[in-house]
């Protein structure tokens, strides 16, 4: 059966998103098939309007409606406090529990020499010229990229060269341990480490 030139074309858009095999490029096209004209039209607009209704924050360089960023220009907001994240979906995800009082700052990428993404390729340059410049009231830096090698590289990279331009500065880590719910037995050996460091008084 030759398929239609209109459904493989969705089926191969669906495709090239991450995470999207072909078998559910297949299904979310044939959903999107059955579902009411009306409805298809929202979802397409809303698509088409994804990158218009959008803009990066010209100082934390996280993605919003407005340029500076809701968070950016909230006056209630600690700028003293700075968290270095590797992607916008993790501010998103800090944000959840409306417990961190402070600014952020994207990278948009971390270190990864075996991809050629070096220093250079990410926002580095730009959070040095944040902590140096002129009017700086920053006073800790979290650092909360990922727990991977090239997030611990990333981390390393940033504190370095933090410490070597602005001494004044406190960098931190974000705690890594044992999820909550998890089983001390499937744990790996680095995160029961990192766990044990990481204790405090109960």
């Amino acid at each position: 059966m030759k398929i239609p030139k209109a459904i493989q074309n969705v089926v191969e858009s669906f495709e090239r998103l991450p995470g999207i095999g072909p078998k559910t490029a297949e299904r979310l096209t044939f959903y999107l098939l059955h579902v009411p004209q009306g409805e298809l039209d929202r979802f397409a607009d809303s698509v088409q309007n994804l990158k218009k209704d959008t803009v990066i924050c010209s100082i934390c360089f996280n993605i919003d409606e407005a340029d500076p960023c809701s968070i950016c220009s909230d006056p209630q907001r600690n700028q003293a406090l700075l968290c270095v994240v590797e992607q916008p979906l993790d501010v998103i995800a800090l944000e959840k529990n409306k417990k961190y009082p402070g600014v952020y700052h994207v990278l948009n990428g971390k270190i990864d020499p075996l991809n050629n993404i070096g220093p250079d390729e990410i926002r580095i340059s730009e959070l040095m010229t944040r902590i140096r410049g002129v009017g700086n009231t920053v006073t800790e830096v979290i650092l909360a990229t990922n727990p991977t090698m090239e997030g611990e590289a990333t981390a390393m990279y940033i504190a370095k060269k933090i410490k070597g331009y602005n001494d004044e500065v406190t960098v931190t880590r974000i705690g890594r341990g044992l999820p909550i719910g998890a089983d001390i037995e499937y744990a790996d050996p680095t995160t029961l480490e990192r766990a044990m460091e990481g204790r405090s008084e109960y």
